[in-house]
Parts: C-alpha cells; structure tokens; sequence
C-alpha cells in the first residue's frame, strides 16, 4: 500500500508526519510526504524512509524573510498555499491509495485527493480548531471575534474568514478540473469525521453533535540521536537548568530577548540551556552557567532540565509534559495560547501573559515552575502521557484503506 501524507507548517507540523510515516513503515506501506522545503523537518523524514516532495514556499521564509506573512498578505499567501498544493500535491498522489492532510488549512488536499480519486483523511493536532459548541475557535486573520459572543456564533465568523481567504482559488481550481463548487470551506477540509492526534490528557476533546472525531494521541517519532559531548558535559556539571527556546517564532530584537531570558533564569539561582531557533536567541556573555544550542534531541535534552521554556508549539508541549520537567508557556500565535491554557489548567507550568515577557514577569513564572508543587504535578502527568498515537493512527490508515 502506498500512503501520501502532507503538511505545511514549521518543524512542530512535519516531525509527527515522520513519527506516522516510521510506524506505517513497520507496517509495510510506502509513504511518500508533501512537506515545505525546510532542511530540519525533511531530516527527519527522509530518516526513517519516507520519500519527501518539497511542496510551496519555505515556512522560514515565509515567517522571518525579507516579505514575511501578515494578516495584511493572508490572502495572498492562502491563494500561494492553494496553488502549491494541487501542483505538488497531484503528482505525489499518483499510485497512493489514500491522502492524509494535515498542518495549516490544507485547502486543496481534499480536491486532490478527488482527482486521483483516492481516500482522503483529515488530521490535526489542535482540537481548538474542531467546531465545538464547548470551545471558541482559534483567532485567524480576517472579521474579528465580537465581544461577549456564543460559541456558535463565533464559529460562524470562522467559517466566513476561512472562505475568505480560501473560497476563491479553490473553487477556481476545481473548476478548472471540473469539480463542483465548494460552498462550506471548513466542512469540505475537515469532514463530518476528522482525525484529532493530540494527547487525552494534555488536548482533550468533548463529544460534539456534529462531528465524529477519532481520537489517535499525539504522533510521536522517538528520538535515539546523542547529545552533543559538550553539552552533556554541561549538564553533568551541576544541577538541572532552565531549557529556554522558542522554535520557529521569529524574535523582533534577538539581543534583548536574549538579555531578558539568561538574566530571568539567573534570577532563580539556576544555569540556562538556550536554543537558538529561528529567532537567533542565545548567551548574551561568557559565563559559565549558560550554554547556547541550535538543533538537538528536544527528548534527551528535556529529561535533564528542570523548566522548559517555550512558544507552546503542539510539538514542544508534547515533548516537554511527556519528560516530566514543568513548562513556561509563552505564546506567540495561532494554537499556541491554547496549549499555554492547558499547561496551566492541568498544573504542569505557567501560562505566560502575553507574547513579550519581560525581566520581571519571565522571572516570576520560572520561579512558580520551579516550585515542588509544579514539578511534582509535571512529573504525575508525565506517567499517563501515551505514546501510542502514531501507531493507532498508522493501523487506522491502513485498516479503512483496504
């Protein structure tokens, strides 16, 4: 069996594709990944022996290039996102037996998967973006959300914006291929039965009426690569530090921000492992106390931290709630303040408030992570968190595609 998968997103959005792909590996199928053409991501794909088609503009240009996406450009970048998709993802489709799409609004992927008239399955990490009467939906650009509005109204204006942004190319590209017109966006690229691969514990989903949703866990790729020499050497040297890092944000003035994160975790009396990122972040002196990385095994790394520090990515929270060490959540954009509120809400770490800590209030926060209530609370949800979701999802698959 032949199986496409496809994504569009940063290193958070292709690395559960890899950790799929090496369990349908197992099983037997050929896997082939549409995914941006970012070095990291691919990396690991093509590690555990998925063939990889780079589709679209890279995300790191797309979020921190000279023409970086706005609210302003969304339209534009969804109508890029439409094009690319059905150009790449038509021929990688040929001989699959089914598509599963995943990462931002994969618009095209459905009327793709027409096309090559395979089976096609959607899949995402988030369950703030499955409509809920329980839950509002996550902010994206376009009409703002009414003060003091119900969920099911806001819903509705999630499905306006996301037809602003999408309608137009995509009912011109089906009907160019001669596909009827799409009139409930959302509906079309979710499906009366989407796939939700997030954690029980740390993303939980309520039943709604109108939606089937298959529970998978979270899609986890295990890591086996070593720590680099020096920096097991730093972590062999004293107590267990502060792991600060924000992936793939973009940072406005990288020195500052550095200033504000080493001087906030040597507030608490502790050593920093900080990780560069797209943003540039890193020791803002000699000291032997902080110690600057670029692209590691976030799972050995975090086992050896006391607080990670971080964006609040799917990924990174996954990672982090599954080592044990309690959480900073400071949010950035789309998903992210969801996973800050569950951190919070379970107890595991702090949810900063707003995306720009300062001295003061990164301080404060790493001083309540680091606390034995909180660590202790991170350590109990670290024992239930499964790791099984990329194996139900790939038995799933291959199952309903027979």
């Amino acid at each position: 069996m032949r199986v496409l998968l496809s994504t569009y997103g940063s290193r958070g959005d292709v690395e559960p594709l890899a950790g799929l792909a090496a369990e349908l590996r197992q099983l037997g199928a050929e896997v082939r990944v549409c995914a941006p053409p970012d070095e990291e991501g691919n990396r690991r794909l093509t590690a555990v022996g998925a063939e990889v088609v780079p589709v679209g503009r890279s995300v790191r240009d797309l979020v921190s290039g000279p023409k970086p996406a706005t609210p302003a450009n969304a339209p534009e970048v969804a109508a890029a996102l439409v094009t690319a998709q059905s150009e790449g993802l038509l021929p990688a489709a040929e001989d699959c037996d089914v598509l599963l799409a995943t990462g931002l609004f994969p618009a095209a992927a459905r009327t793709v998967a027409e096309q090559a008239g395979i089976r096609y399955v959607f899949a995402t990490f988030i369950p703030g973006i499955l409509p809920s009467p329980y839950h509002p939906p996550l902010r994206r650009p376009g009409k703002p959300f009414p003060p003091g509005a119900d969920n099911r109204t806001l819903w509705g204006i999630d499905a306006e914006n996301l037809d602003a942004l999408y309608s137009a190319p995509l009912n011109a590209l089906r009907a160019s291929v001669g596909l009827p017109r799409v009139d409930d966006l959302r509906a079309h690229v979710y499906t009366d039965q989407p796939w939700l691969a997030s954690d029980p514990v740390l993303g939980p989903w309520r039943e709604a009426p109108d939606l089937e949703v298959v529970r998978t866990g979270f899609w986890i790729l295990p890591d086996e690569r070593p720590l680099p020499a020096d920096l097991e050497a730093f972590l062999d040297a004293g107590d267990p530090p502060v792991f600060v890092g924000f992936g793939s944000m973009p940072i406005r003035d990288p020195r500052e921000a550095s200033r504000i994160v080493v001087e906030a975790v040597r507030a608490q009396g502790r050593r920093a492992v900080v990780a560069s990122g797209w943003g540039g972040i890193g020791p803002i002196d000699d000291g032997d106390d902080c110690f600057g990385v670029g692209e590691v095994n976030h799972q050995a790394l975090f086992r050896r931290v006391a607080v990670v520090v971080h964006h609040g990515g799917a990924g990174t929270t996954a990672t982090a709630a599954r080592s044990g060490a309690s959480q900073v959540v400071v949010p950035q954009m789309a998903d992210q303040p969801y996973w800050a509120g569950r951190v919070a809400d379970l107890g595991i770490g702090v949810a900063h408030d707003g995306p720009v800590p300062t001295f003061e209030s990164l301080s404060a926060a790493i001083e309540t992570a680091l606390s034995a209530k909180t660590r202790e609370r991170a350590a109990a949800v670290a024992a239930v968190i499964r790791t099984d979701g990329a194996a139900v999802a790939a038995r799933l698959l291959l199952e309903g595609s027979r």
